[in-house]
């Protein structure tokens, strides 16, 4: 049996697609729905049970000795939150409580860092760093270090662990079910929209030298390669640790935005548009993910490359009417 927590969420339901195809059905969706329409995310999905966020914690006890693997994606992954009480909690508090009950009944502890963490990047966004010299630019990235560094300490002290603990920092995921992130959602998901609906995109314009308009990078990774990673892992339970996971490849806005526009069969009709005032200082210009602890802990699959992503992403899902994974 497998808990899901955000189950209904971008990655999270992306993760359980996967799940069932490995054949696991006896699986926990936990997740915080409300009033939007995340519950679409698991209307192809096979799963038994759906459990509200706020109960999980106090129903966790009778599912000891029944789950083999806590996989945790839930989280407030706004980069614009500010009420930090709340990132806090439920970002760091919360999945210290799941790692504990991880812990004390020897189950698998699968969970969602950031590259957020990594702040400016002025120390580089290498997974072998020393994560204590990190600084993150927003109160996400920060919660999301928090914990980061709280495991970090519960490895040296020498404490109890869970059967198997994976950290991964996810980089600039895209990919079908992140249809209801709103603002949050990638530039693939905003370009199609903004093309569909004006028939061109509007990039940042560049406020750093050398760096030319749209040509901001990011290292984008498909979210089905996230799932194949996911699978790797728990096929091999000896693996623990925190890992990068993008492509290690750095590619520019201009270039998601030109992949998108010929995968939806459209003449590309770019501009670029001033970026906010609040977001100027805080602006990453680059990230690229250092993958050579993936590789070394035995990962050996290719990843998509950015058009062959984009294109199975915009043709397969976005096209038909957002198509759920």
């Amino acid at each position: 049996m497998v808990l899901v927590t955000g189950g209904a969420g971008f990655i999270g339901s992306c993760i359980v697609r996967m799940l069932n195809d490995r054949g696991i059905e006896d699986i926990i969706i936990a997740d915080h729905i409300a009033s939007t329409d995340k519950w679409m995310n698991m209307r192809n999905k096979k799963y038994i049970e759906y459990i509200e966020r706020s109960e999980l914690l106090e129903r966790l006890p009778e599912f000891a000795g029944k789950l083999t693997h806590v996989i945790h994606m839930g989280a407030c992954s706004a980069t614009t939150e500010k009420d930090f009480d709340f990132l806090y909690k439920n970002n760091f508090e919360y999945t210290k409580t799941l790692w504990k009950f991880c812990t004390e009944n020897k189950i698998s502890f699968i969970y969602a860092s950031s590259a957020a963490t990594y702040g400016d990047g002025s120390e580089g966004f290498d997974d072998k760093c020393d994560i204590d010299k990190l600084r993150p630019l927003n109160g996400y990235g920060y919660s999301k270090q928090l914990f980061d560094q709280w495991v970090k300490k519960q490895l040296n002290g020498g404490f109890n662990r869970p059967k198997q603990h994976v950290g991964f920092k996810f980089f600039n995921v895209y990919g079908p079910n992140e249809y209801f992130k709103g603002s949050m959602a990638s530039v693939v998901f905003h370009t199609f929209n903004d093309v569909t609906a004006t028939g061109k995109k509007g990039l940042f314009k560049s406020y750093k030298d050398g760096y030319k308009d749209g040509e901001q990078l990011r290292d984008f990774v498909y979210v089905k390669d996230i799932c194949k990673v996911v699978s790797f892992m728990i096929d091999h339970p000896e693996v623990s640790g925190l890992f990068n996971l993008g492509t290690g490849q750095a590619r520019s806005f201009y270039d998601l935005a030109a992949a998108t526009f010929d995968a939806m069969g459209k003449e590309r009709n770019i501009e670029f548009i001033d970026m906010p005032e609040t977001l100027r200082g805080k602006y990453q210009y680059y990230t690229q993910a250092e993958m050579s602890k993936l590789r070394e802990a035995g990962y050996t699959d290719c990843f998509y490359s950015l058009e062959e992503g984009v294109k199975d992403y915009v043709q397969g899902y976005l096209m038909k009417g957002y198509e759920n994974y």
